[in-house]
């Protein structure tokens, strides 16, 4: 089904308050709402309109009064206490503001500014964009995007998502309507938003439950048992619908629209896919793959040959690498002879991606690296969120096996 016809884009049913309710009965009774944040907002900011609603709140522009934003422009997520009615819901919201804290500074990514509450709020500042959002964008365009224009759009999406699965975060809400544009100027950045429904998952985690919008949800989240791979799916999604105007699934019941995910491949065979190029086909193709083993992590996605030469973005270290290397260092010699020989079958794709993540590694002169390379190399991207993720330990982990140096014909 298109998107361009009248209907609004369905949302998910399982809000993250009826999930709570699943599996957290705590009475509203009795629940501590302190978040220890500051309680001095007004002394600092002045509300200006309302820019937009959601289930527990509202969001609104503001302008510094004091200090570092004084006469400053911001935008602020005010969440009504008196809407969250158990722990788990309060805990979402502690949850949001540090992944939020911990991740700003990526230029793809809403910047966080600070948090304060009272007895009835929570306020949330963060950067104001004025371009209004990915999904309005697909519209005014008439429902999709040409070729060169959905190349610029994916890259910035897939280098912010990188970033949160590097630190150990997935977004778990990826969809248009949360990637906004700074400014209305055809150039303008995109930054992403929504990291309310936003986790930490460990590298070898799986998580278990399903929040986020039923329309890009992915079929190991249906399965109860993912990680950062689901958000690939959702990047898939979002490229398939800004080059058609369609969505790759669609079914008039959510149970229908589950089962077409779990059951059906999306189409490539009406317009405009023939007339694309079989690159972003093959693409599509790789984000939408069923088998979240088999999908392109980010950073794969990013060498693809469809967006290389296209950008010019860094390619961020895979984590892909540092799981796979843990599995080869504790393989048996006969499993590492089986793996030498599938390593001669790798397609050129395959081997570029890997040249970029050996040489982040920084090899020695002799072109060798060492267990302790890994570590090194993640600890130049390290945020808090890594720390709280569980990323760093499992890289520590990885830095301390005993093993031989690895030259790139082992990696």
């Amino acid at each position: 089904m298109g998107i361009c016809n009248g209907k609004p884009i369905q949302r998910s049913k399982e809000s993250r308050s009826q999930v709570s309710a699943e599996t957290d009965e705590t009475s509203e009774v009795g629940l501590n709402k302190s978040f220890g944040f500051s309680r001095h907002f007004s002394t600092h900011y002045e509300i200006d309109g309302q820019v937009g609603r959601g289930d527990l709140g509202y969001t609104c522009s503001a302008k510094g009064k004091k200090g570092s934003l004084k006469g400053q422009e911001v935008a602020v997520k005010v969440i009504h206490k008196a809407k969250l009615t158990n722990a788990l819901m309060v805990e979402d919201v502690s949850r949001e503001v540090k992944i939020m804290r911990a991740l700003t500074g990526h230029k793809n990514l809403v910047q966080f500014y600070d948090a304060f509450e009272d007895d009835e709020n929570v306020y949330i500042v963060m950067e104001l964009c004025k371009g209004g959002n990915l999904f309005e964008k697909i519209i005014e365009r008439g429902c999709k995007y040409a070729e060169d224009d959905a190349k610029h759009v994916m890259v910035q999406i897939l280098s912010v998502v990188a970033y949160c699965h590097l630190q150990g975060v997935v977004h778990r809400d990826l969809k248009p309507e949360h990637f906004l544009f700074s400014t209305k100027d055809e150039t303008s950045p995109l930054k992403a938003v929504g990291v309310g429904f936003s986790a930490y998952v460990k590298p070898d985690e799986r998580l278990n439950d399903i929040v986020g919008s039923s329309l890009h949800v992915a079929p190991e989240v249906l399965h109860r048992a993912y990680g950062t791979e689901s958000d690939m799916w959702m990047v898939g999604v979002m490229t398939y619908v800004l080059l058609s105007g369609s969505r790759p699934f669609w079914a008039p019941t959510e149970y229908e629209l589950f089962r077409a995910v779990l059951k059906t491949e999306p189409s490539f065979e009406e317009a405009p896919w023939p007339s694309l190029s079989p690159d972003v086909v093959d693409f599509v193709k790789r984000l939408l793959h069923k088998d979240y083993r088999k999908r392109l992590t980010a950073a794969q996605a990013l060498c693809h040959p469809w967006l290389v030469g296209s950008h010019e973005v860094k390619i961020p270290c895979d984590m892909i690498i540092y799981k796979l290397v843990k599995v080869y260092v504790m393989s048996t010699s006969l499993r590492k002879s089986a793996l030498a020989a599938l390593a001669k079958t790798l397609t050129i794709q395959q081997l570029a991606h890997l040249r970029e993540q050996f040489t982040l590694l920084e090899p020695s002169k002799d072109g060798y690296i060492s267990m302790q390379n890994f570590k090194t190399a993640i600890l130049k991207s390290s945020t808090n969120a890594m720390k709280d993720s569980g990323v760093l330990d499992y890289v520590h982990m990885i830095s301390c096996l005993q093993y031989k140096k690895l030259d790139f014909e082992e990696f």
